[in-house]
């Protein structure tokens, strides 16, 4: 299964990864980006590579790496290609890692592709529009194969239907306001959409690949995703790093209700569109600390004193403005964040839950 979209397709991953294994098969998942440790990416039947054979795949594949100038995705793309033809899979659920097209993945034939949720993303290398982030996406359609598109918006299923047409695949619409009903392991209302996407891709499967329907309720019971409303404790773990995950995110605090104060911890990178995510964020949280997680590139890292001007002032409004503290220091951020707080809410970024997992004793994904 071949899954892309803007959000949703981490979501869609962990739901059919999990049906296919109660299933009875080998399942292998290839995701990213990680949050601790790069062998977060490679799993099969619940077990990551090892780093005895990850370092054995860096080792061998690196001459063809280096010869072909090739990027850190698309080295971990041919590794989990390797690995999993090594650890003898039978079917792999493999997550697009920006657009489709042109993506290191785009080299599979699937038995079914998914493209989920389109937003603006990337907007630099998909283009400026929805409607040309969803040519980009759709170009995982494959000839006589299907295509299950997830999105809702008229305007831009459309646009994924005519692309994925063009490409001679075979597509399948998830109508609109369609959700899934039975029991899923995966906080927030937005899931259920996820769920429904999910069931219909692995309703596309061909036999004996096709899971049955007693498979799919088990698995999308114990379907998990470290950093997505990832609750442990007091903490709350989410990667939203755009508007729309951010709403999804506000509303699973709405339908989760933790105990309050919710304090939160937020770094969101400077691509992104962090007025609208603080906007929404600072609505919905008691405290708030803005903060930059030092993993993050430095070209990446937010302005804190430009976030700082912003914080209060249109189009930024504030509920209480005086419940909200820049703070430069991750470490400090985190310890400031906690006193006092019934729930803390880390978000913003894969940087900045990954940062936070991997400095919390018996928190990071890998242990």
């Amino acid at each position: 299964l071949h899954v892309g979209g803007t959000n949703g397709k981490g979501s869609v991953v962990a739901l059919t990864y999990e049906a296919l294994r109660q299933a009875g098969w080998s399942v292998g998942s290839y995701t990213s980006p990680h949050l601790v440790d790069v062998r977060e990416r490679f799993v099969v039947d619940g077990r990551p590579i090892t780093p005895e054979a990850f370092v054995t795949w860096v080792e061998r594949l690196r001459p063809e790496i280096e010869r072909a100038g090739a990027s850190f995705f698309d080295a971990t793309t041919a590794i989990a290609f390797a690995d999993f033809a090594a650890r003898g899979v039978d079917i792999a659920v493999v997550e697009v890692g920006l657009g489709g097209r042109l993506d290191s993945t785009n080299v599979v034939q699937p038995a079914v592709s998914v493209v989920t949720r389109i937003a603006l993303e990337h907007t630099d290398y998909l283009g400026p529009t929805l409607a040309d982030i969803a040519r980009e996406k759709a170009g995982i359609a494959k000839r006589g194969v299907p295509f299950v598109i997830g999105e809702e918006s008229p305007e831009v299923r459309s646009v994924l239907r005519d692309t994925a047409e063009r490409l001679g695949a075979l597509v399948i619409e998830v109508p609109p306001g369609e959700r899934y009903s039975g029991p899923i392991g995966l906080t927030g209302p937005h899931q259920r959409r996820n769920a429904a996407v999910a069931a219909a891709a692995l309703a596309a499967l061909p036999e004996p690949w096709r899971p049955p329907p007693e498979a799919v309720l088990r698995g999308f019971a114990r379907a998990r995703i470290p950093g997505r409303f990832d609750q442990r404790g007091p903490w709350i773990f989410d990667v939203a790093h755009n508007p729309d995950g951010t709403e999804g995110l506000c509303l699973a605090l709405q339908e989760a209700g933790p105990p309050r104060p919710l304090h939160a911890v937020i770094g969101i990178l400077r691509d992104k569109d962090w007025r609208a995510m603080l906007q929404r964020l600072l609505g919905v949280v008691d405290a708030a600390w803005l903060t930059d997680p030092p993993s993050a590139p430095a070209a990446r890292k937010w302005d804190l004193e430009e976030v700082g001007r912003a914080v209060g002032t249109p189009p930024i409004r504030l509920v209480r403005h005086q419940a909200v503290t820049i703070e430069p220091d991750f470490d400090r951020a985190l310890a400031a964040a906690r006193r006092g707080a019934a729930t803390v809410l880390v978000t913003g970024s894969f940087h900045t839950v990954g940062d936070a997992l991997g400095r919390l004793p018996g928190f990071a994904p890998l242990g």
